[in-house]
């Protein structure tokens, strides 16, 4: 099922293969009305995605971001909708994460290079091109000199959360990002949530901080397990939203922007939130 909207796509300013025009012109291609440029702590690619989405008639380009947390034993990504992207604050917290992500990559590329990898941090600086170094980055790297065979096996034995090569990184919490964002004057909602241990106790913690989205309908999540977001996003109050999570790699389950069962009437709830929200920020 192909939907008019899609609320979670990534460019190449931070870990996706295609730039914002691309992104922009592959989404509309394919139907596309509404589409959210969410990069991973990253604001570069907005401008570029806005002057895009101005060359197609009726396409609306929600500035976004997704930004990782941390949780005991694991982290949290929150999706961050209609943005301001000159918002200083929200800058500045950014490109401290940023920085993070850049001193991990460094440190991840020496244990693989102690593990007999023949990566080299300047070739994962050349794949990055400029944008904020994530671990796809050292992925592809990883794939280039044959020491695996996908971005998903790169993942699965040596840079993933129990791999050998893996490196923590700065982050903050779900309750402060999702604060975080909505001083920013953004609508914040949880990504990807079907795995998450205690969901429940979660969204306790985060919709009193301000959150008022839940990602149901992502990627090739079945009916089952959309029936059971939905459950909860009704028990507390948030919207449903979807995505495709696009990067362009084609990595295993990954879909083409707007093919997910996103439904109009998500949609249009998620539209009128949104020029509520903006109308009491004006």
């Amino acid at each position: 099922m192909s939907s008019r909207a899609d609320l979670h796509t990534h460019s190449n300013l931070s870990d996706g293969l295609l730039s914002p025009t691309r992104l922009v012109e592959l989404a509309a291609s394919r139907g596309v009305q509404i589409m959210a440029l969410t990069d991973h702590d990253s604001l570069e690619g907005i401008p570029e995605a806005l002057e895009a989405a101005s060359r197609h008639p009726g396409f609306t380009l929600i500035p976004g971001v997704e930004m990782s947390t941390d949780i005991p034993k694991g982290e949290v990504h929150v999706l961050g909708y209609f943005l301001d992207p000159n918002d200083e604050q929200l800058r500045e917290e950014l490109a401290s994460l940023r920085g993070s992500r850049l001193d991990r990559g460094r440190r991840i590329v020496e244990k693989l290079r102690g593990l007999g990898m023949d990566v080299t941090w300047e070739r994962v600086q050349e794949i990055a091109a400029g944008a904020a170094i994530g671990r796809p980055h050292v992925a592809q790297a990883l794939v280039e000199k044959g020491c695996v065979a996908s971005f998903q096996e790169a993942f699965d034995l040596y840079i993933g959360r129990n791999g050998p090569a893996y490196v923590e990184r700065t982050k903050m919490t779900p309750e402060e990002t999702v604060a975080l964002l909505r001083k920013s004057g953004a609508l914040p909602a949880l990504a990807h949530p079907k795995d998450m241990e205690d969901l429940e106790g979660l969204l306790e913690k985060l919709v009193p901080a301000g959150l008022a989205g839940l990602e149901t309908y992502y990627q090739d999540y079945d009916e089952d397990t959309i029936e059971r977001l939905l459950s909860l996003a009704r028990r507390h109050d948030l919207l449903p939203t979807g995505g495709s999570d696009y990067h362009g790699h084609g990595a295993n389950h990954e879909r083409l922007p707007g093919d997910i069962p996103l439904p109009d009437e998500a949609i249009d709830a998620f539209m009128a939130l949104a020029e509520r929200y903006t109308a009491r920020k004006a």
